[in-house]
């Protein structure tokens, strides 16, 4: 999740600190502390529900998404970073700027 992070940062020219709001997949918050870690952003800036729901699968950003957006966790004109993984070592990031 780190690359596809960096990846993403990289090709749309922007620094992690530019990044409002992260809305990782939610598998464990031990991976979700590790982003934070090496991109060098506060956890403050992550969503995170899984102490709630737990893994909810391909479903964790969507709920994450909803629930960051009716808590006010981001206005107009953020840059929020979508990022997830699943099996077989695929994985995949977006960002929307609201």
């Amino acid at each position: 999740m780190e690359d596809a992070c960096r990846d993403i940062l990289e090709q749309q020219q922007l620094r992690a600190d530019q990044i409002a709001l992260v809305i990782p997949h939610q598998a464990n918050l031990r991976i979700i502390e590790a982003i934070s870690h090496y991109l060098e952003l506060p956890m403050e800036r992550f969503y995170v529900n899984v102490d709630r729901y737990g893994n909810t699968s391909a479903a964790s950003i969507p709920i994450a998404l909803d629930e960051a957006r009716r808590a006010g966790r981001f206005q107009r004109g953020d840059t929020t970073l979508l990022v997830a993984f699943g099996a077989g070592l695929t994985y995949g990031s977006a960002l929307v700027r609201w």
